[in-house]
């Protein structure tokens, strides 16, 4: 078993910060891409962020220049720093990582449990 863990969600104002993590545990032999997808109510989930394991990092325009996606390999581990966070960004943020669980495994995408993130004054 594969499980990923959100946290930092929470109520900001506009012009607000927040700091998400996102924690990989369970049967892992390797993590390949981790990445961060939000999905506000009607609308379809999206790509936020993607970080590779060489550190590539991707980001959708609507958050580049205010997002930062990172990694902390050793923990299993990938954060999303926002800043100046609009009101547009209110979403249920999910994590998701690329898992193989054991050596000759094939690989996984999982995902975590949602995180909700609202930005109003």
């Amino acid at each position: 078993q594969v499980q990923l863990v959100e946290s930092g969600g929470g109520l900001v104002q506009p012009g607000g910060s927040l700091r998400l993590s996102c924690a990989a545990s369970g049967s892992i032999f390797s993590i390949n891409a981790m990445g961060w997808y939000r999905q506000a109510p009607g609308k379809q989930r999206e790509l936020v962020a993607s970080i590779t394991t060489g550190g590539s990092a991707n980001y959708a325009d609507s958050v580049k220049g205010r997002f930062t996606i990172s990694r902390e390999y050793a923990k299993n581990t990938v954060y999303l720093r926002m800043n100046s966070l609009k009101p547009e960004d209110t979403a249920v943020y999910y994590c998701n990582a690329a898992v193989r669980a054991g050596r000759g495994q094939y690989e996984y995408d999982y995902w975590g449990q949602g995180t909700q993130v609202t930005v109003s004054s």
